[in-house]
């Protein structure tokens, strides 16, 4: 609403897409088979310690998740960044 301010303190506005829960080791993997099998990233392995192991091209270096929520994250970013390039295609 133009004009219209949040004033510090006042009620929070929650996005429709937040997370009521923590992302679990099962979700985590789900999403990771998804974004290979489609080949949006080339390898996503769960380390022994919560840790992911995950690499965007068979060349490129490998990154360190911090567990399954780094993971979810990621799959948001690709997404994001999928949807809106395509929507710059058309």
């Amino acid at each position: 609403m133009p004009g219209h301010r949040l004033h510090p303190g006042g009620p929070a506005i929650r996005s429709p897409n937040s997370r009521t829960s923590v992302p679990t080791a099962a979700e985590a993997s789900a999403w990771a088979e998804v974004l290979v099998r489609r080949r949006l990233l080339h390898a996503a392995v769960p380390a022994p310690n919560g840790q992911w192991l995950v690499q965007s091209a068979s060349e490129a270096p490998v990154r360190v998740l911090d567990g399954p929520a780094a993971v979810i994250d990621l799959a948001a970013q690709i997404q994001h960044h999928t949807r809106t390039t395509r929507n710059h295609a058309r």
